[in-house]
């Protein structure tokens, strides 16, 4: 796709017309600009391909680079686990790593999306419908009323989490023999606070302009500066260097995003912060109500992994990091599934600021349908093929085959909660999407981790970091099912239950193909070519296995398929 824009200055437009105020079409406009109450069918009939093939465009640009970024976080973590393994030092970085992991969360994926899409939403519509005060551009005077407070509000926080990271160690992970490494990783990874929030910020402003690729790149950055430090220093600094490439990883991710932001969204002359009622007026969506939720939910959705880790740092060492590497392998196909609503996302919210629930019904509920099936093909393969797929990956160095074992069980532990968490990912949007202050995703988020924090005391003695594991798809599986039910009552009026038909068709495909892959996966003994036919075979039985269940979402690939070969030919 094209990430293309010429309008810089206020109330300026794109060069391509058809894009409303940004790349995505704005509510109420069509090809041929702003709808009339009784617009004419062709018109709208014209609007809903061209969104479509926009949105493919955007998914395709997006995957390209979020599978680049998984593979460089590969490599970051294979280099981490070459020189360190499994061990005090790396579990050191692993409990220091939780304040990006947490800020990267709240900052960048979950918490500033939900609040600043929507609110860029409204602007952008506002703009187009010249719904201005005094001539003012509305998104110029969103981005004055909240850019420098955000920036004044995060300093702040980094510099409390520098002077306090011995307490913040004390806390995350109380049975650590000697926490000092640690206490010095979490000091070179504070600075996050204040560069995750600035590149989450500037994603949201991106993605609600429809500029998908510079937002989708920032992951590519920041690995590329771990993966260099780590390599240039780890020989001077130890496990540090890993930690110090996350301080410059995370200023890569700003750079990565500011042209494109220059170029599309109309900053203000810098100035001081606003607050009272002016900056309310520009900023309505982020008001301490609708704030408020927001943050409670994504800090508890985060809160699973400090749950982990308080637990695992009471077990022998090198078990924080078998469930880190377990964790970032088995969630790779939730990350890829998650894509598909982060692209939609500001089409659901636009489609909220124009009242048209019925388009925003439609959007979630296929988005959950696609979203489902990548999931669950994904969670497939890690059923049948952990031990092969740890092997390729770790097996070298310091991460020896005891290790490969361990790291595999986890990883498939973990792979029963991916649809729930690709679920909570997916669901949690629509809520936001309005700006009105709703507290039921929280309410969600926190009896799972309720629920997570009982299975994992009742089963980590026993089970050890198998339990942890277990207690994790608990609890997200519990979150997702409240999300669910929820959804279809109080935003977005979703038909649950058909919705949950299909993922349950799809769940059955993904246990077959599964377990064929788990019984077929031994009787090849190179891992390299067990998982390359584990590529041909998972695959195939579960669009197989989906087809005979009649599941809508492979019946449509399907159909979508032979229609373009039929087309090509």
């Amino acid at each position: 796709m094209s990430d293309t824009g010429t309008g810089t200055e206020a109330g300026a437009r794109p060069a391509d017309a058809t894009a409303g105020p940004s790349l995505l079409p704005a509510p109420g406009s069509g090809p041929e600009g702003p709808r009339s109450p009784g617009g004419s069918p062709e018109t709208e009939s014209g609007e809903a391909p061209r969104l479509g093939a926009f949105l493919a465009r955007a998914a395709a640009g997006t995957a390209v680079l979020t599978v680049l970024a998984a593979v460089l976080g590969l490599v970051r973590d294979q280099a981490i686990a070459r020189y360190f393994g499994a061990s005090d030092a790396s579990d050191a970085f692993l409990i220091a790593w939780t304040v990006p992991e947490m800020a990267a969360t709240l900052l960048i994926e979950d918490g500033m999306a939900l609040l600043l899409v929507p609110a860029f939403s409204l602007a952008l519509t506002r703009r187009a419908s010249g719904d201005t005060e005094g001539g003012a551009d509305p998104v110029r005077e969103l981005v004055a009323a909240t850019l420098p407070r955000l920036f004044l509000l995060l300093s702040g926080g980094a510099a409390l989490l520098i002077a306090g990271a011995p307490w913040v160690v004390g806390v995350l992970a109380p049975g650590l023999a000697d926490p000092r490494l640690a206490v010095d990783c979490t000091r070179l990874t504070a600075v996050t606070v204040l560069t995750f929030g600035i590149t989450g910020y500037f994603s949201a402003a991106l993605r609600a302009h429809g500029s998908f690729l510079p937002p989708a790149g920032v992951y590519v950055a920041y690995n590329l500066g771990i993966i260099g430090m780590t390599l240039a220093l780890h020989a001077a600094w130890g496990v540090r260097a890993a930690a110090a490439g996350v301080a410059v990883g995370s200023a890569l991710m700003i750079l990565t995003q500011l042209p494109m932001l220059l170029r599309l969204v109309p900053l203000a002359r810098p100035r001081l912060p606003r607050f009272g009622r002016r900056a309310a007026r520009s900023a309505p969506l982020l008001g301490i109500a609708v704030l408020a939720p927001v943050v409670v939910f994504v800090v508890s959705r985060q809160s699973q992994v400090l749950v982990e880790r308080f637990l695992a740092s009471t077990l022998p060492a090198g078990a924080i990091s078998h469930l880190n590497y377990a964790q970032k392998v088995a969630q790779m196909p939730m990350v890829l599934s998650l894509m598909i609503c982060t692209v939609t996302f500001p089409v659901v919210a636009q489609a909220m600021a124009a009242g048209e629930h019925e388009k925003a019904r439609r959007r979630v509920e296929r988005d959950l349908g696609l979203a489902g099936m990548v999931v669950l093909l994904g969670t497939a393969v890690v059923l049948g093929y952990a031990p092969q797929i740890v092997e390729v990956l770790f097996q070298r160095g310091a991460f020896d085959a005891a290790d490969t074992a361990s790291t595999a069980q986890v990883m498939r532990v973990y792979a029963l909660g991916l649809l729930g968490h690709c679920l909570v990912g997916a669901l949690s949007r629509p809520f936001f999407s309005s700006g009105r202050p709703t507290w039921f995703p929280a309410f969600a988020m926190g009896t799972g981790l309720l629920v997570t924090m009982g299975a994992g005391y009742a089963l980590t003695y026993r089970f050890g970091v198998d339990g942890i594991a277990t207690a994790n798809a608990i609890g997200i599986s519990s979150t997702a099912l409240l999300l669910l039910m929820g959804l279809g009552t109080r935003v977005v009026p979703i038909r649950a239950r058909d919705v949950a038909l299909s993922l349950g068709r799809l769940a059955g495909a993904s246990l077959a193909a599964g377990a064929a892959g788990w019984a077929c996966a031994p009787l090849v003994p190179d891992p390299v070519l067990s998982l390359a036919a584990g590529c041909l075979l998972v695959p195939a039985v579960f669009f197989l296995t989906g087809l005979a269940l009649r599941s809508p979402e492979v019946l449509s690939l399907l159909a979508l398929i032979r229609r373009r070969f039929l087309d090509g030919r």
